[in-house]
């Protein structure tokens, strides 16, 4: 069966780039000659706007003859006309990021192509501190949030930047403007291998990201605090959890990590780093002099938790909690995702298979790095 680029008669690199030219000048285009139908009504409404109303703090953003207004009361915002946005995601909204994901994912093929890079295991490795940023500047976010530091940190419009879902392209340009870096100091001959620089300038932007969040907690910054047990606490959880489970899988069947080896063991400990800091954060927070318990940031999280409030015995749920079986189930669906990378997929497509690796550790191990740390500095 003919692909597209063959049935267009098109290069798939050309093919990729006329196609996002072609939104752009569509998206573009449109707002111009139709600013209150396309850019009004829908790529602020669904888009922009939520994010604008998250950046200032507002129940609601409206917009009205060109004009954004931020209001700070729900009926306020059930009486305002439409378009109204509010903070977070819409059913538009995310079907739109899914889209972009899969078209970006597939022009970072192209360019790992380009570049001659991403076919061996060092780079997986070499991502592995840009996974840790990504979390740990989402809880710069959190911190930002917090009612008596907002005023002094980041402020608007800076702090879009680091608000869902444009936090995912801030770390995604600094990791693309990173790649750039090492592979052009390996072209120059600075290095012979781009892994290690790229991997090192991943340790600096966490590096800083952390030292940041250390000084809000340092200078007293209110709302911030430094719980060391809570991180020590985490850590240890998801590696006893992880290598666990490694020795399971080495015990009774090994064939679950025949392809993708010592990655395997990485990403169920990422996910693990997620499961761990869910059950710490949301049942253990106050058993370890750590302020009060979390409260879940995503529908899974809290379905999780109101399944099995609801379903165990009072006097069990007492003792147990009701967010552990959230790590279980990170657990199996990390072991399930390394079952399925059998070793011809490395072969048949190598670049491709590393980019996926890549991604599902970043769903465990971002948004477990953000949980860990929003538990260890209070916010």
């Amino acid at each position: 069966m003919a692909t597209v680029a063959e049935r267009v008669g098109m290069d798939p690199e050309r093919l990729w780039g006329s196609a996002m030219v072609a939104v752009l000048v569509a998206l573009i285009g449109g707002s111009l000659a139709f600013p209150e139908l396309v850019y009004d009504r829908f790529i602020w409404h669904y888009f922009w706007g939520p994010v604008q109303a998250d950046a200032n703090s507002a129940v609601c953003a409206v917009r009205t003859g060109g004009v954004t207004q931020y209001l700070t009361s729900a009926s306020a915002c059930a009486e305002a006309a439409e378009p109204v946005a509010y903070p977070g995601y819409t059913l538009v909204s995310e079907v739109g990021y899914m889209l972009t994901l899969l078209f970006a994912l597939t022009g970072v093929v192209f360019l790992m192509r380009r570049l001659d890079i991403g076919t061996d295991r060092n780079f997986f490795y070499s991502l592995l501190p840009f996974m840790f940023f990504g979390g740990a500047l989402r809880v710069v976010e959190d911190a930002n949030d917090t009612a008596a530091v907002a005023e002094s940190i980041i402020t608007y419009p800076l702090n879009t930047l680091v608000i869902s879902p444009v936090i995912y392209f801030t770390v995604f340009l600094v990791t693309l403007g990173a790649i750039a870096v090492a592979v052009a100091l390996e072209h120059t001959d600075v290095t012979d291998s781009y892994e290690r620089p790229l991997f090192a300038i991943g340790v600096v932007v966490l590096g800083l990201t952390l030292a940041y969040l250390f000084s809000l907690a340092i200078n007293g910054a209110q709302g911030v605090e430094f719980h060391p047990q809570v991180l020590v606490v985490m850590l240890a959880g998801a590696t006893l959890s992880a290598a666990a489970t490694w020795w399971l899988i080495e015990r009774f069947a090994p064939q679950i990590n025949s392809g993708t080896e010592t990655i395997g063991l990485v990403i169920i400990w990422g996910h693990a780093v997620d499961g761990v800091a869910n059950v710490i954060g949301l049942d253990w927070m106050t058993e370890l002099g750590a302020g009060p318990n979390l409260v879940p940031k995503h529908p899974v999280n809290q379905f999780v938790v109101d399944f099995t409030a609801s379903t165990l015995p009072a006097p069990i749920h007492a003792i147990t909690g009701d967010a552990w079986p959230f790590l279980l189930v990170k657990l199996v669906a990390a072991t399930f995702v390394v079952w399925v990378f059998e070793e011809g997929i490395f072969e048949e497509s190598p670049r491709y298979t590393m980019l996926l690796l890549i991604a599902v550790l970043a769903v465990g191990l971002g948004p477990g790095t953000r949980d860990m740390l929003r538990a260890t500095f209070g916010v």
